[in-house]
């Protein structure tokens, strides 16, 4: 099978084996089922700082963030991809830290008349401690997704949501790992 599709898939947890993790993991084996090169990137390994508010993105000759760390391949990869994944906890009523300063990277995405993602497909996957996704802030990091894409041209195709899960619940949960396989093959299309 040719795989002419790329799909980068963002873990954003720093817990390599969480119930983000473990979805994100099932999303990669949809994606690649459906014929699609898959690169996974845990923030939690990678090396890069936050958005400086520099906006040296925007001046024509900018290619993108000036800054020299791990984005920056990432960004390439993005760039290059069909898809892309997001895989986050909701910490603190939004997504976790990692996932915000990547999201706050993605700003350099914006020039080229923002539109460099557009026709893109994303997928969000969070994983709430509460089953209730206002309750649990689930639906602040939900609308933060929906937000960002869509003002980068590309909205959010898909999301599934593990709330009120202990650490194991979602892979114990049959249907919700469908969802994420069917994401991951969504994505790949």
């Amino acid at each position: 099978m040719k795989k002419d599709r790329k799909v980068v898939v963002v873990m954003a947890s720093p817990r390599p084996r969480g119930n983000s993790s473990v979805l994100a993991a099932e999303a990669v084996r949809g994606a690649a089922a459906a014929g699609a090169e898959v690169l996974t990137v845990r923030l939690a390994d990678l090396s890069f700082g936050p958005c400086r508010a520099c906006d040296l993105c925007r001046k024509k000759a900018a290619k993108g963030c000036v800054q020299d760390d791990g984005v920056k391949a990432l960004r390439q990869s993005i760039k290059a991809a069909h898809g892309l994944l997001i895989a986050t906890p909701v910490y603190w009523f939004t997504m976790s830290a990692q996932a915000k300063m990547f999201m706050d990277r993605l700003y350099a995405f914006g020039d080229k008349s923002y539109r460099e993602l557009k026709g893109k497909r994303v997928g969000v996957i969070l994983a709430s401690g509460d089953a209730d996704p206002k309750a649990s802030g689930a639906v602040n990091a939900m609308r933060s997704f929906q937000d960002a894409f869509a003002y980068l041209g590309t909205p959010v195709a898909g999301m599934v949501h593990c709330g009120g899960g202990r650490a194991g619940a979602a892979a114990r949960n049959e249907a919700l790992m469908a969802e994420a396989y069917a994401l991951g093959a969504a994505l790949a299309k």
